[in-house]
């Protein structure tokens, strides 16, 4: 028969710090006592679902996190497939191993909540190394466009002055990229038909037109970052770039959040300077080009595309990310 201890006082005072996408440290407070004679913690990580937290006994879920006593606070990495931007409830138990393998538990403590960062910059570096390899040739263009609704246009030269205004990203793509719902801007396209070198005549956003010239944002003054890579349970792919004016406001946010690539160098989108300047995209992912400032009508032109617009099973307003997917996922979450 194991042997009867004083009682475990109950963890208190739980804390969470050094929070990213993917990993947490926890740590609490409990008696002189107990710190010098339990063995063992056992950690309960469940997904906040309508105020409610799921907690079990240690005995009663097997895949419950049990650690050997370390000093605190406890690192908690790779035990979970933890998702970015995720609410979590976190509870612990102290206990003591005794000697015929049983465990002495104290009480669980309080639940305390915490959600999860966004990708860092080499989580995005991995994604970035996976675009890489899908990305196909670069092939010659010459403008930026976007298609939208007639009342769209409406809308700006009536109530914006002409100038088309950056709007909050949606939460389309990877949830863990960490544009989604933090950056304004505008979402521009630049890939072209193979036949022609051309825009092409279809689009699932609207009749009507927005073109202007890359010369006019693809430039030294720019800075071109990384964003996302992601596909929606089809063969194609998405990469999302971000262009922003060199010291605005897009470019303070992204610089350090964001891979940042070299104009003339890179996989996806490039600028070679020159008496002619050439601009590439890459041929084998459709490109979402996010311009981070407001857009002058009259830079451009806006005119009726000649093909369909109906084409809705391409829109990518607030598409989720296929999880299954192991051309566009990494290991820490989607």
């Amino acid at each position: 028969m194991a042997e009867v201890l004083d009682l475990l006082s109950t963890p208190h005072n739980v804390q969470i710090s050094e929070v990213t996408c993917d990993s947490f440290r926890v740590a609490w407070e409990m008696t002189p006592e107990d710190a010098g004679r339990v063995t063992h913690y056992f950690i309960d990580l469940s997904r906040k679902a309508g105020g409610e937290t799921n907690r079990f006994k240690h005995k009663d879920v097997p895949t419950k996190l049990v650690a050997k006593a370390v000093p605190l606070p406890m690192a908690v990495r790779g035990h979970w497939f933890l998702s970015p931007r995720t609410e979590y409830c976190v509870a612990v138990q102290t206990a003591i191993r005794q000697p015929d393998g049983d465990y002495q538990v104290s009480e669980w403590s309080p639940v305390v909540e915490f959600c999860t960062g966004d990708y860092a910059v080499d989580h995005l570096q991995q994604l970035l190394d996976k675009a890489q390899g899908v990305a196909g040739r670069l092939l010659r263009f010459s403008v930026f466009y976007r298609n939208q609704q007639p009342e769209y246009f409406h809308y700006v030269r009536t109530e914006c002055g002409g100038l088309m205004p950056p709007s909050l990203k949606d939460n389309s793509g990877s949830h863990g990229s960490p544009i989604n719902g933090k950056l304004r801007g505008i979402f521009l396209s630049c890939n072209t038909e193979f036949d022609t070198g051309l825009p092409p005549k279809d689009s699932p956003y609207g009749p009507l037109r927005f073109q202007i010239s890359a010369a006019l944002l693809l430039k030294p003054e720019t800075h071109l970052y990384f964003a996302d890579f992601y596909c929606m349970y089809t063969a194609y792919h998405y990469v999302v770039l971000v262009l922003a004016p060199v010291g605005s406001e897009g470019d303070r946010f992204c610089d350090g959040r964001l891979p940042l690539l070299d104009l003339s160098s890179n996989p996806f989108l490039t600028y070679v300077p020159g008496d002619e300047p050439t601009f590439c995209h890459a041929s084998d992912v459709i490109l979402e080009v996010m311009y981070t400032e407001a857009l002058p009508l009259d830079q451009g032109t806006v005119a009726q595309i000649r093909g369909h617009h109906q084409l809705m099973s391409l829109s990518t307003a607030n598409a989720k990310k296929d999880p299954s997917c192991k051309v566009c996922n990494i290991s820490v979450g989607r």
